[in-house]
């Protein structure tokens, strides 16, 4: 059972409309389904504007570097010979 990020849902057949799934759901984002199954989520620019975007630093991604370094390591290795 996959667990829905979101309150609420629209179906494919609704999705022919998309102006009338987005005013029931005003302006959050819309899980779309598919015989019942999630095929993905409709999320309309209102919600995204809401987010604030940031790059990241240098050391926030150097940081997150390091800690990511032994899982990828062999797939470094593996590409060296390439």
């Amino acid at each position: 059972m996959t667990r829905l990020l979101t309150q609420h849902i629209a179906t494919m057949t609704e999705m022919r409309e998309p102006h009338k799934v987005l005013e029931k759901s005003g302006g959050q984002p819309v899980a779309v389904l598919k015989n019942s199954a999630l095929v993905g989520y409709f999320v309309p620019a209102e919600a995204v504007a809401l987010t604030e975007h940031r790059y990241a630093t240098r050391e926030e991604v150097m940081k997150h570097l390091a800690e990511t370094r032994e899982a990828v390591q062999p797939i470094l290795d593996y590409l060296k010979d390439k």
